[in-house]
């Protein structure tokens, strides 16, 4: 039975009893909304810029407001190889933009593509993810904050594979034991929601053509130690929600109680219309205080 439908199977009781005056339209309220934007993939170019700054719009012209904007990584469009110029240059467009054309707070997470990992420059001071850090004010690219009685974690999940030429998913021995203390300590009243860039768990890696008896899964798509943080959320029952980005298509996953959504991309197919059936687009949550949610995903473009 969905809020609704409780609200108004209820409703002449709630005018025959002695519950406070707005007592139980209080409980029914959410107490945050925001918005889930991922993979914007920002550069000077393809029109990025102006429909960007639509989708920014688009969220800000929500009804109720949105008091939070969650940005899941690939910020910029490509810091993996460029030069330093280059890089400079789509930082600055997205302070502009967001200085400019959005009032509404925006939490970070680092994508893939935000990290230089210049074979050649391993010397440099800012190789690897030292210049988005200092770019987004974060000491650490793994942080928690609370708001409206959530808690909300964001994870580092790409990381150098073991032949240290490309990236994988995963947390680490350092993260996961940080995360697993973060978790010990939180309220277990206290609803707590997973934000990183990689998908903990996500069904859309099974969308491929031409499968004649196996799918290809690859460790940059999805996280290598899904099953021991699954294994970790399930200690924890108060872990209701799992946000990511990556892929750039869309699906919902629920598994042992916990949501796990990988939204669309505002870039969609990298500012070249739709990745597969998903639109470009943001996904778009309203958070109650018992731990439930109401979510969909927006096609900023109609």
């Amino acid at each position: 039975m969905n809020r609704r439908t409780v609200l108004k199977s209820i409703g002449g009781l709630a005018l025959s009893t002695a519950l406070p005056t707005g007592s139980l339209f209080a409980a029914t309220k959410p107490v945050l909304r925001i918005a889930h934007l991922t993979d914007v993939h920002l550069k000077n170019d393809l029109g990025a810029p102006g429909h960007y700054v639509k989708c920014l719009h688009h969220v800000q012209q929500q009804s109720p407001k949105v008091d939070l904007i969650l940005n899941g990584g690939d910020v910029v469009f490509d810091m993996n190889k460029e030069n330093l110029s280059t890089i400079n240059d789509q930082w600055k467009l997205t302070h502009d933009i967001i200085k400019s054309e959005c009032s509404i707070p925006v939490k970070y997470c680092l994508g893939n593509h935000d990290i230089w990992w210049n074979e050649n420059s391993k010397g440099h001071t800012f190789y690897g993810k030292e210049y988005s850090l200092n770019q987004l004010q974060l000491q650490k690219p793994y942080y928690t904050f609370q708001q409206g009685g959530w808690k909300f974690i964001v994870l580092d999940s790409v990381h150098l594979d073991i032949d240290q030429t490309w990236y994988i998913g995963k947390l680490g021995d350092e993260q996961f034991e940080w995360l697993k203390k973060e978790l010990e300590a939180t309220d277990p009243n206290t609803p707590v929601l997973i934000l990183s860039h990689i998908p903990i768990l996500t069904a859309t890696l099974m969308i491929e053509d031409d499968i004649v008896n196996k799918w290809t899964m690859l460790g940059g798509d999805m996280h290598t130690d899904t099953s021991k943080i699954i294994k970790l959320f399930y200690q924890h029952p108060n872990v209701k929600l799992c946000l990511s980005g990556h892929i750039h298509m869309r699906d919902k996953v629920v598994y042992n109680n916990v949501t796990y959504i990988c939204d669309g991309a505002v870039s969609g197919a990298w500012w070249k219309g739709n990745r597969r059936e998903t639109a470009p687009g943001y996904g778009l949550l309203d958070l109650y205080a018992d731990g439930s949610f109401e979510e969909r995903y927006i096609n900023y473009q109609v």
